[in-house]
């Protein structure tokens, strides 16, 4: 029960500053609001966001299994790292869009999730933000 509780606390953290970030980074198109996504995504997995994000798409899911949280939060990192990949489209950032991109279809395959389709506690904001995309 506690430590559904804790990865209740940390989602909800989590969903709150990614989407605080997204909403900088598709309105102002700010860069710093992307490396505050993937800080979150790095704080949720347990790894240092530098290293997780640069790693290839199979060897970010084999981090996420390492590290015990994977199943839980990987449909929400899954639809963060595949809007992150859109925003950085967006911004011409096409060799993180593209990374970003596949590495959100490595964890969909892996855990059984669509990037494309947000979580719960995202939908609203999507199709706000992204138009339901």
């Amino acid at each position: 029960m506690l430590q559904r509780d804790y990865i209740l606390e940390i989602i909800s953290q989590f969903v709150e500053a990614v989407m605080s970030a997204m909403r900088l980074a598709v309105e102002k198109a700010d860069p710093a609001a992307c490396q505050e996504i993937e800080q979150q995504v790095g704080d949720i997995l347990e790894l240092d966001p530098e290293t997780a994000l640069q790693l290839t798409p199979d060897s970010l899911v084999t981090m996420m299994v390492l590290s015990g949280m994977g199943d839980s939060v990987a449909n929400y990192v899954a639809y963060a790292v595949e809007r992150l990949s859109t925003i950085y489209e967006a911004m011409g950032e096409t060799d993180k869009a593209g990374l970003r991109h596949l590495q959100a279809q490595a964890i969909g395959e892996s855990f059984g999730c669509d990037p494309n389709v947000p979580p719960e506690e995202f939908a609203e904001f999507d199709s706000e933000l992204f138009g339901g995309k």
